[in-house]
């Protein structure tokens, strides 16, 4: 059997032509044969500046492919489960980008369609096998900080064009979906647990009607995660892991340099300003090489995914809580103003503001 999985790529989305295929053409484990879009000049295009073999005019021609055994997905949002689903009932494993839906109910649909015809379905979370989350899990599970309290993560770009998909709502756009996602699921991934209360506070634009500000606190058994993502401040990203007996930071969280090393700070707390810090250097790599190698390397050698899709869908969830904490609150803090203007001097109401079930249903409700 051949060892490199050949792989098609549906669309010619920006972080696919720069950053995902330059990757994982570098890998040991991947060759990307094919390329598609709906315009067949652009899939040319495309192709000949990737070197990629073939190029296709329409995503059901690549699916048609037999050599095609594995797709990457990043398409717009709203298109990631029709297509994955569409290739999975192809016979094709499906890498797709985040947000692996715009529903839970949607991921749930997927799930359904994996199981029924056995691909692998994977969403592409690059960060959980960097070298540097690895070496912050190994620092926690060592005790090298004691026992993990807390979580404060920021992640924000500015971009206000309102023709960007990502700003887009029919097309799953907002800060939640797109950044948040990464605060939420590095959450789950320290604490190696599931929320079990969740609220959020949600800032939409009022001609986008996307998140633009969004934060939100999650409960967890051992300890909280506040975070903070927002698409029209300053570009930003940091991760802070607070321990019993010390603090982890990782200095580039999500969108880690390939050209050279990574860096995280272990921090004791004996200096207040941080100066005091241990840092650690993790190796030169590009995680869309280690994405894609260890997702063809799942195929050859039947080994498990970094990231289960049953684990996406419960990310989804958590998004979802927070859209409709975000919500509740509004409608609760209105009711609560209402109430103190009615008080005459009473005390005011206190109202739980916490949000515990993590079903589905609010995502396309405005705030």
């Amino acid at each position: 059997m051949k060892k490199k999985v050949e792989w098609g790529v549906l669309g010619v989305a920006n972080i696919a032509i720069k950053k995902v295929i330059p990757a994982m053409q570098r890998g040991e484990w991947s060759e990307v044969t094919a390329i598609a879009s709906r315009d067949l000049d652009k899939a040319r295009q495309a192709a000949k500046e990737l070197g990629i073999p073939k190029a296709y005019g329409s995503y059901e021609e690549l699916l048609a492919d037999p050599e095609i055994e594995a797709i990457y997905n990043p398409l717009p949002n709203h298109l990631h489960v029709p297509w994955s689903i569409k290739a999975a009932e192809a016979g094709k494993h499906v890498l797709c980008e985040k947000p692996i839906s715009m529903t839970v109910e949607e991921a749930l649909s997927l799930l359904k369609v994996r199981d029924r015809t056995g691909v692998k379905i994977e969403e592409a979370f690059m960060v959980r096998t960097h070298p540097q989350w690895r070496g912050a899990v190994e620092q926690i599970q060592s005790g090298k900080i004691g026992r993990v309290r807390s979580i404060s993560g920021c992640f924000s770009y500015n971009n206000q064009d309102s023709k960007n998909i990502r700003n887009i709502r029919e097309y799953g756009g907002g800060g939640m979906m797109d950044i948040g996602c990464y605060l939420i699921f590095t959450s789950r991934f320290i604490f190696g647990e599931e929320p079990t209360k969740v609220f959020g506070v949600i800032e939409e634009d009022p001609e986008l009607h996307t998140d633009a500000l969004s934060s939100g606190v999650l409960h967890f058994p051992s300890g909280h995660s506040v975070f903070t993502c927002s698409t029209q401040v300053v570009p930003y990203q940091k991760v802070q892991i607070f321990g019993t007996e010390a603090r982890i930071e990782i200095e580039i969280p999500f969108n880690a340099p390939p050209d050279r090393p990574c860096r995280i700070y272990v921090d004791d707390g004996a200096e207040p300003s941080g100066r005091s810090a241990k840092v650690l250097e993790y190796e030169t790599v590009d995680q869309y090489t280690i994405q894609g190698d260890l997702f063809s390397q799942s195929i050859r050698e039947d080994k498990d995914l970094s990231v289960p899709l049953e684990g996406s869908i419960r990310n989804m969830a958590v998004i979802e809580a927070v859209f409709r904490s975000a919500i509740r609150f509004r409608l609760e803090f209105r009711s609560w103003r209402a109430h103190a203007r009615c008080s005459e001097g009473a005390s005011a109401q206190t109202y739980p503001f916490v949000v515990r079930g993590l079903g589905s249903g609010t995502r396309n409700l405005r705030l």
